[in-house]
């Protein structure tokens, strides 16, 4: 309660943000500020709100199902990295230098599908387009980076923290008004519960201008714990569950369904050190039973990187837990993805 209150306090800085974007765009939808039409197809996916809606596991579900058909290239800030400028991402990338997440997509997708990060999408764009052939760009996060204008442009929309239930930073999560939504041609309402039904479905629509037809749900599927090293736990009802991630709340009640969950919690693309591994073998020590996991996100462990082999790692039972996505009229989404890539 009292932190709603807090949060009213901020109304007037929220008024004076969203007057400064509402403005912006204007511009861009005026012609005033110019942008770079890409010459390629290009689909961007993005949101309206900051923190973890599902963009990732979005690209990754897209990339895998267009791959095969298509020469497809991946275009990321590379959020987090300690470096600046145009980077090829390679499997055996360095995660501080690339962002977790573009490591992520180049180790899940492997060498056939181009992957760069660049903070100036049209400088990345341009030099991605000049060394690979490619028939189809995905640009993570650029939903607000209108300097550059995709052909295609997917909003993500989080069903626990739906943007009609939000406000302007720094009052609420959202980076611009809702009015953005009339820039996406699809919107992904992700992280729905498994049960959700039609009339649930059609209320969480009702709420958008957006054609029905145009929305989609989708929701997190768990898949089987994977171990860093060949040091497998028959059994366990404990888990030490180590995130850095926006929003470790879906995988915590995942989680405590079936184990008892000690959760340290890191910020989001928080980089470990030696210091922070040592700290989490400590927590395990505490434990009188050796049947318990320490456990991470995908996009966590390939953070690790080095320290897999500098932390005496090895001793100790890490697992990550790697997640896809489901969507219902999955085919359908398809065919209007493959429809327009195929439009001349």
């Amino acid at each position: 309660m009292l932190l709603k209150y807090l949060r009213i306090l901020l109304l007037p800085f929220s008024i004076v943000y969203g007057f400064v974007v509402f403005t912006r765009n204007l511009f861009f939808d005026y012609g005033i500020f110019s942008m770079y039409i890409i010459p390629k197809k290009s689909i961007c996916i993005g949101n309206l709100s900051t923190g973890g809606t599902g963009k990732t596991p979005m690209v990754l579900f897209l990339t895998k199902k267009l791959k095969d058909k298509y020469s497809v290239g991946i275009l990321s800030r590379g959020y987090g990295r300690k470096t600046n400028g145009y980077l090829d991402v390679f499997i055996d990338s360095d995660a501080g230098l690339v962002g977790d997440e573009p490591l992520l997509f180049a180790k899940n997708l492997g060498d056939g599908v181009k992957i760069a990060v660049c903070e100036d999408r049209k400088k990345g764009i341009h030099l991605l387009l000049s060394k690979f052939s490619i028939d189809l760009i995905l640009l993570d996060d650029a939903f607000q980076h209108r300097k550059v204008k995709a052909g295609l442009n997917i909003l993500i929309n989080d069903y626990n923290q739906p943007i009609h239930k939000d406000f302007l930073l720094p009052m609420g999560n959202l980076r611009e008004g809702k009015n953005g939504i009339k820039r996406a041609d699809l919107m992904i309402i992700s992280k729905c519960p498994m049960e959700i039904n039609e009339n649930e479905k059609s209320q969480f629509i009702s709420n958008y201008s957006m054609k029905k037809e145009n929305i989609f749900f989708s929701h997190i599927v768990y898949e089987d714990f994977i171990p860093f090293f060949k040091n497998n736990i028959t059994s366990t009802n404990k888990i030490i569950l180590v995130t850095g991630i926006a929003n470790s709340k879906p995988i915590i009640e995942y989680l405590e369904k079936n184990y008892e969950v000690f959760t340290l919690n890191y910020s989001d693309h928080y980089q470990f050190n030696e210091k922070d591994i040592e700290q989490i073998h400590k927590k395990f020590d505490t434990f009188a039973s050796r049947e318990i996991r320490i456990v991470c996100t995908e996009k966590d462990f390939v953070r690790f990187g080095s320290l897999l082999n500098r932390c005496k790692m090895e001793e100790y039972p890490w697992y990550y837990l790697p997640i896809r996505i489901q969507i219902d009229r999955e085919q359908e989404l398809i065919n209007k993805i493959e429809n327009y890539v195929r439009s001349i």
